[in-house]
């Protein structure tokens, strides 16, 4: 496992909690989310009266999912609306968006909740490479580990349990909620984190593949790490880098598969160890 370090943590740091983004940070059971919502935004923008190419759809819808990746669904949802009126349309509701992307994208992996569910898909297959193991490090160390997503609650703690997540979060796994759907899941955990807990921004650790958590921490001065994955092939995904860097990621990784080496990088000492 390689790590680009950007900036390294200062020696001495000590960090109390975690943060990890859930959908292709830990979890890759939505890996392909974007083939499903790029061509069906794609589809409604190309049907608005000011539609200028197949291309410029593409580009546009492109730009706002990938920038706004992170967020809860419905933003992305919004965007479209947006874009769709810019070209002299007459969008749908938000919600009547996010409820067709996610028929799509249920109906695209419903036989990998199934099969974990039924034990016939193996578990480690659609986790990112070390993720169970080392989000079980920092717990071990004595760090408080956190789960926000911006999939919806309900779902993304199924999710987690189908996983086995949810023994490692415990309740501490939060995602985008109907009764406060303009609110970021991410940025209220953050704050909840800073004020309840009495956390430190220096003190606050997190790992994410979008472009928004990683911003958020990075913003207030805690210590982001970017999970640049290629959720598909494996490796470093160079699109998912970039973005990841210009967001503020002060480290880069492919994945957790080396636990001792990513704990020794962030100066994080196991029970029993000395400083």
């Amino acid at each position: 496992m390689q790590i680009e370090s950007v900036n390294p943590p200062e020696p001495g740091r000590r960090f109390k909690a975690a943060l990890f983004d859930f959908d292709g940070t830990l979890s890759l059971i939505r890996e392909g989310w974007q083939g499903v919502m790029i061509p069906y935004f794609c589809e409604e923008l190309n049907a608005a009266p000011g539609f200028v190419s197949e291309e410029d759809s593409v580009a546009v819808v492109t730009e706002f999912v990938d920038r706004l990746t992170g967020k809860q669904t419905i933003f992305q949802c919004i965007a479209l609306a947006d874009e769709i009126t810019c070209r002299g349309g007459k969008p749908k509701g938000p919600a009547a968006y996010k409820a067709e992307y996610l028929r799509r994208l249920m109906r695209k992996i419903d036989g990998r909740r199934k099969g974990l569910a039924d034990g016939t898909v193996d578990r480690g297959s659609l986790i990112v490479k070390g993720g169970a193991p080392f989000v079980r490090a920092l717990k071990n160390a004595g760090l408080e580990v956190y789960c926000a997503s911006g999939t919806d609650q309900p779902q993304v703690r199924e999710e987690a349990a189908l996983l086995g997540f949810d023994a490692l979060f415990g309740e501490n796994i939060f995602g985008a909620r109907d009764e406060d759907a303009s609110a970021c899941a991410k940025e209220a955990v953050i704050r909840r984190l800073l004020t309840e807990r009495k956390i430190g921004p220096a003190e606050l650790l997190s790992f994410g593949d979008g472009f928004v958590e990683i911003e958020l921490v990075a913003s207030i001065g805690g210590y982001a790490v970017g999970v640049a994955t290629d959720e598909k092939h494996g490796g470093i995904d160079e699109g998912k880098r970039l973005r990841l860097l210009n967001a503020g990621a002060r480290a880069i990784i492919a994945d957790f598969s080396d636990t001792d080496r990513l704990l020794n990088y962030l100066g994080i000492h196991k029970k029993g160890e000395k400083p």
